[in-house]
């Protein structure tokens, strides 16, 4: 998951945004991990769980990284707008975990990046891969399926399949 927030990073500019949907322990912070050591940003990317979202600010030229995570919030944008990603947004790659069904509305190009992971595998060390932090690191046996999906005119024609792996079909 990680390794893929890298490839992922190399597509991102100022302005968009990425929507990550997987069931807890899924992987998207570990995703979310990879985009910020992609885009080259400040400080530990980590879950923000409990302060809805983090700013990690550029170390170099690129983009400041907004990471979001929106499993605490039950509202739609409403409830989002106090956050006010859309003054971040035409400036940073905003992330938001748990966004679909509420942040749709910030923008008419986003990507939506939909993790499934096999219920119930463990990794090699007998524990399930990133249990209760929703930030497997991907490097147990825990096989994930990834689908990502462009949406707007921002993605149509971007060629998404650079994201396989090495090996993989599109």
């Amino acid at each position: 998951m990680r390794e893929l927030g890298r490839r992922l990073a190399r597509l991102l500019l100022p302005g968009d945004l990425v929507l990550l949907t997987g069931e807890l322990g899924a992987g998207k912070t570990t995703l979310t991990r990879g985009l910020g050591e992609g885009l080259d940003v400040r400080g530990a990317v980590t879950s923000p769980t409990f302060v809805i979202a983090r700013v990690h600010p550029p170390l170099g030229d690129g983009p400041p990284l907004v990471h979001v995570d929106a499993y605490r919030l039950g509202g739609g944008l409403e409830e989002m707008e106090d956050l006010d990603l859309d003054v971040s947004l035409p400036e940073s790659v905003v992330v938001v975990e748990w966004g679909e069904g509420k942040v749709e509305e910030l923008s008419e190009d986003r990507l939506h990046v939909v993790i499934e992971r096999s219920v119930g595998s463990e990794t090699a060390g007998g524990a399930e891969d990133g249990a209760g932090d929703g930030a497997g690191d991907g490097s147990g046996e825990d096989a994930r399926t990834v689908t990502v999906t462009g949406v707007g005119g921002r993605w149509a024609d971007q060629d998404l399949s650079v994201l396989a792996e090495p090996g993989e079909n599109g």
